[in-house]
């Protein structure tokens, strides 16, 4: 608890022992009213002076109707009528509602607190042959920082010196460490585990991944979801629309001849109480404030409550392929040489290809696993869109893909359509076999699939700019229902806009991209989601959620969080509406007194704050 907590705790206490006390010293000791008066007001001063302060600032400056407007006239009104027992408990078990709001609300900022525990403190930075330490706001881009064991890293940059383990569980919500040695790039807010590390700063803080998660974090509160936007107008015509019913309530039966004033303004206060709406006001914003921090401990950063509540409502997800179904990084699965062996063929291939730093020709050499002799090389001509002509040993070689070798008179001979960039090899102006090059499935992405379909998204689809066949090949594999292929980043726009307007009307469209080269369709989809955010400040900006590592698996978690959420909201909504409507009907009747009007006020808000905690423990 808060300091402000307990200090709400004691005096709560204070209140319910001197309330039993006087209870009891005015039930055996006959006592004129004022004698009771002035006993009973004793405690209700003691619980309730704070909520008559803050009623009578707020009229004073202009805003009449709140909650404290409504206790206050509640209660005191109970006082005018004689109704000492009643206007004390009544503002006692308000501010336990009151305690019990604050004390979840506490909660829910300290599961997204946690992930503020990544902002650095400090950072070790080499000046003049020593090591001092600054603000991580002082130190510049290429400047070396110093990260001891232990530390946390400042600034995102690359090692130059040192080995280590990174924890990243405060980026990613993985525990499993990641090794780092000099020449690989670390990211601010994770922890050095082990040894020292010297790195040099890429970034400045302000562009640093840590500083883009804390104002993403930061700012979530302020992108509200459809309820809860509906409840802030609701509350706003509400209060004012309850305080002239019950004005109605308490006037117009007595001057019409149908009961004494002091029975209906009885009945008009314990309308007043019962009709304060807490329950809805706190509870639905409560349940995505508690949403979004749940979400956050395992690594799923939503940037509002209005992208939790879409993603509820998913019912198409369509997945870029390469970098987010696939690794990114290729290798050759298919060496067919023609008069050749295997060897030669990948031999012959990789001393053509190793001038380029294209991720194919990197393959290439990997697979063949020899090195590349430069002196062999000469002539090496690059051919826009078809690949390579080169001297090897003094004979011409064609690398490249089908075009190339047509264009130079040769026929190809019949061969299965390959799942993945074909290379085709000719020496001397005949054809010497092909390689084909494959892109990698990410570990567990079948399983995100299924997961997807088991949790009822109707449609899942994917966009690649590779082969028809390499897209399919891919799409069996994974289980997937659509694949579009051989599309350009233009393409991809336009085949989400067609999806858009083909999904099912109350659902919605999710795009699952790196955050890198798809920016423009993460935000052009109701939901973009991005993938394995260390390090991508494009997917921190572009996208709607950002899956902080690159487990594909967490985008069915996300949705069930999200899904858990609508239903805690939905379930407050009707509880607390239900209960209010039925207590205001019996006791504009005069069936139920101010006991019952306190729970329809303070037991309902109770009952949806508890409710909403639940999603604190979402997983």
């Amino acid at each position: 608890m808060t300091k402000k907590q307990k200090k709400t705790l004691r005096r709560i206490l204070g209140s319910v022992v001197l309330f039993a006390v006087v209870w009891a010293v005015t039930a055996l000791a006959s006592l004129p009213p004022w004698g009771e008066f002035l006993l009973y007001l004793l405690p209700y001063a003691l619980i309730g002076w704070d909520i008559l302060w803050k009623a009578v600032r707020n009229i004073l400056n202009g805003q009449v109707f709140d909650e404290n407007f409504l206790m206050a006239l509640a209660t005191v009104g109970a006082f005018g009528c004689g109704e000492y027992r009643e206007g004390v408990a009544v503002m006692l078990f308000y501010q336990v509602g009151e305690l019990f709001q604050s004390v979840a609300v506490s909660r829910s900022r300290a599961s997204i607190a946690q992930l503020m525990d990544i902002r650095p403190d400090s950072a070790n930075v080499e000046r003049d042959g020593q090591v001092v330490t600054v603000d991580p706001e002082e130190v510049t881009v290429d400047e070396i920082i110093v990260i001891r064991a232990g530390e946390r890293v400042p600034l995102d940059g690359t090692v130059v010196e040192g080995a280590s383990s990174l924890d990243t569980a405060a980026l990613t919500g993985e525990s499993m460490p990641r090794d780092v040695a000099a020449g690989d790039e670390v990211v601010s807010g994770c922890v050095n585990l082990s040894g020292l590390l010297r790195v040099k700063v890429s970034r400045p803080f302000g562009e640093s991944t840590v500083a883009k998660i804390l104002d993403l974090v930061e700012n979530s509160a302020a992108k509200k979801a459809k309820a809860e936007h509906f409840i802030t107008k609701f509350a706003r015509y509400y209060t004012p629309t309850v305080v002239l019913c019950a004005v109605a309530l308490a006037v117009l039966p007595p001057l019409l001849g149908l009961g004494a004033w002091r029975t209906w303004v009885l009945r008009a206060l314990n309308f007043l109480v019962v009709s304060c709406p807490c329950a809805l006001v706190i509870s639905i914003p409560l349940s995505f404030f508690g949403g979004i921090g749940g979400a956050s401990r395992q690594g799923i950063l939503v940037k509002g409550g209005n992208y939790l509540e879409a993603l509820a409502k998913a019912g198409t997800v369509v997945f870029d392929k390469t970098g987010t179904l696939t690794q990114g990084r290729f290798a050759v699965t298919e060496v067919s040489p023609v008069g050749m062996d295997r060897e030669e063929l990948l031999e012959l291939a990789a001393q053509a290809e190793q001038f380029s730093n294209h991720p194919i020709a990197r393959s290439i050499l990997t697979a063949w696993g020899g090195i590349p002799n430069r002196d062999r090389v000469a002539q090496v001509e690059e051919l826009a869109g078809r690949g390579l002509r080169v001297q090897v040993d003094g004979r011409m070689v064609l690398a490249g893909n089908e075009r190339l070798l047509t264009e130079n008179g040769m026929v190809l001979p019949e061969q299965p359509e390959a799942p993945g960039t074909v290379i085709h090899l000719a020496v001397e102006g005949r054809y010497a076999g092909r390689l084909v090059i494959s892109d990698q499935l990410k570990p567990g992405a079948r399983e995100a699939i299924q997961a997807l379909k088991a949790a009822g998204v109707g449609r899942t689809v994917m966009l690649t700019g590779d082969s028809e066949a390499a897209g399919q090949a891919a799409a069996r594999e994974l289980g997937l229902d659509q694949v579009y292929a051989q599309l350009l980043p233009g393409d991809k726009v336009d085949r989400v806009e067609a999806l858009l307007a083909e999904k099912t009307p109350g659902h919605t469209l999710v795009y699952v991209g790196d955050g890198i080269n798809d920016a423009p369709v993460l935000s052009r989809a109701d939901v973009g989601v991005a993938m394995g955010a260390m390090g991508s400040d494009a997917a921190i900006e572009a996208a709607d959620v950002v899956l902080m590592d690159d487990d594909l698996r967490k985008l069915s978690r996300a949705v069930a969080i999200a899904r858990k959420t609508m239903t805690i909201v939905k379930e407050n909504t009707v509880f607390a509406i239900g209960v209010k409507l039925a207590v205001l009907a019996l006791s504009a009747a005069g069936l139920v007194g101010l006991w019952w009007a306190v729970f329809a006020d303070v037991g309902v808000s109770v009952i949806a704050i508890l409710n909403s905690s639940r999603m604190l423990k979402a997983h």
